[in-house]
């Protein structure tokens, strides 16, 4: 699946995971690893509470680097993520 159609499907789904004002902890990241094995494709809501824009582009790196998935969609508070 190329990263186009990956786009497409991350856009027709809703959140799974919300991060808020606890920010990124072990917990969190343990239900991110244990949804992408569970649907490969998920999205991660990052709310207003958790931080601010300059920060959330590190936290997005972060998920990424921690779960071993491709960053598939980056959009204001919203990340996709793949894992194959």
């Amino acid at each position: 699946m190329d990263k186009k159609q990956l786009k497409q499907k991350a856009k027709a789904i809703d959140p799974i995971v919300r991060i808020g004002k606890a920010g990124l902890n072990e917990s969190v990241l343990k239900e991110i690893i244990q949804q992408l094995k569970s649907h490969k494709l998920i999205k991660i809501k990052l709310l207003k509470s958790c931080l601010d824009s300059q920060n959330r582009k590190e936290m997005a790196k972060e998920i990424v680097k921690q779960s071993e998935a491709e960053l598939v969609l980056f959009q204001g508070g919203v990340i996709a993520l793949y894992k194959k």
